[in-house]
């Protein structure tokens, strides 16, 4: 795992604070070298020229939305940088404004050679303080957006009041009450926040979600987007769970936007952490449980009309 080369997927709706972010991560003084892919809606593309740092490389794939029409030229641009391995320490791939990230994260997983070489590290979301409310209610791209992310970085906090301010990260918490949310002004943060962020490990949801584990954790839930989570006072039987999950997928994949877990398999002294994106599944063994540390199994599930009662007995019925 730790030889692959972290992928960030940059994402948020137009006009929210995506090139203003990418600049500030090329610009900023910290020593590291990145290959950047912008994708830009519409005929000409004007993003790779908003785009500063001479040193850093810049992709460009002007067929529109990033989906699976132009799956391919992701794949080809990603093979071509594996070839220049050792010359950048990361890959960003800015979306347009109006793509829905699934897509883009499933391309870590479907093509053999892009997931041998590198690794999904986190979907960071731009979001607009002032206008996020109006985009939830007439684009569900935004929606899936916020829903999608692992860090949401809430700017333009200047434009609005206080009150304002929390009334929309509430929205966004309704929607997805497990991504790190930041609040900005002209995307000013710390790198180390966006970056690197390894999203899927469990000290990091743990980070994101310190009462996690606890009776009687739940949240306020957005009226279309659910987010379902359960866990196991223990280990998983991996032969009752990976069919569990597989076949969970496969029937509710079109409804799963995002899927992740940590789960303890019996006499496996590494964690398996799984990540999924609409039907297509990840997951590896990874980090060891610390001595005397609480091998809790545990599952996250974000998308629509999901069958809360259904999954949760489930996975119990999974236990070991």
């Amino acid at each position: 795992m730790t030889d692959k080369i972290p992928v960030t997927v940059l994402t948020g709706y137009l006009g929210a604070g995506k090139t203003t972010l990418l600049n500030r991560i090329l610009t900023e003084p910290h020593g590291k070298k990145y290959a950047v892919i912008v994708n830009e809606f519409g005929e000409i593309g004007i993003d790779n020229e908003l785009v500063v740092g001479a040193d850093e490389e810049v992709f460009e794939m002007n067929n529109g939305c990033i989906c699976c029409t132009v799956r391919g030229d992701l794949i080809r641009i990603l093979d071509g940088l594996m070839k220049r391995k050792g010359k950048f320490d990361a890959i960003i791939v800015e979306t347009t404004g109006l793509a829905d990230p699934a897509p883009v994260a499933q391309t870590f997983f479907m093509d053999q050679d892009v997931s041998d070489a590198a690794r999904l590290d986190a979907v960071v979301t731009v979001a607009d303080a002032k206008w996020l409310s109006d985009r939830l209610k007439d684009a569900p791209e935004a929606k899936n957006q916020i829903a999608f992310a692992d860090v949401i970085i809430l700017n333009k906090i200047d434009l609005v009041t206080p009150e304002q301010l929390d009334e929309v990260e509430a929205r966004i918490r309704a929607i997805n009450p497990y991504a790190k949310v930041h609040r900005t002004q002209n995307c000013a943060l710390p790198i180390s926040d966006v970056l690197d962020r390894k999203a899927f490990d469990l000290d990091r949801i743990i980070e994101i979600e310190p009462d996690f584990l606890e009776e009687g954790h739940h949240h306020h839930h957005d009226e279309e987007m659910q987010s379902v989570s359960a866990s196991i006072d223990g280990e998983v039987n991996p032969e009752k769970f990976m069919p569990w999950i597989s076949n969970l997928t496969q029937v509710e994949g079109p409804n799963i936007l995002r899927c992740k877990g940590i789960v303890a398999f019996p006499d496996e002294p590494k964690r398996f952490v799984f990540q999924g994106v609409h039907m297509i599944l990840d997951g590896d063994v990874q980090g060891e449980w610390k001595p005397g540390e609480k091998r809790t199994s545990k599952v996250v599930f974000i998308g629509r009309d999901l069958n809360e009662k259904a999954i949760r007995e489930g996975f119990l019925a999974c236990a070991a």
